[in-house]
């Protein structure tokens, strides 16, 4: 659990989901599914951004923007990329 006051999807008002679900997507399908076992999405880097929607939906659609299938570096390259800067930054990916 985070020690970031967070607001769990249960709980978020129409501009909080609308910023979810428009960073949503930017980014592959593959990143649909939630992994995660925490039920109520109130745990992570998404939820640390949920007080502030317009942050959590620039963060993320930015990151998104860069995972673009017509950048000239293939998804391959771009979990590559990303893995590395995870296990650099001791985060879990």
């Amino acid at each position: 659990m985070t020690w970031i006051k967070t607001i769990p999807s249960s709980e978020a008002d129409e501009k909080l989901r609308d910023a979810i679900e428009r960073q949503r997507a930017f980014y592959p399908p593959e990143y649909g599914p939630p992994t995660a076992v925490n039920p109520d999405d109130s745990a992570g880097v998404v939820a640390a951004h949920s007080l502030i929607p317009d942050a959590l939906y620039h963060a993320f659609a930015t990151f998104g923007a860069l995972l673009s299938p017509d950048l000239p570096l293939t998804r391959r390259q771009h979990e590559m990329i990303t893995t590395v800067v995870s296990v650099t930054n001791r985060c879990f990916y």
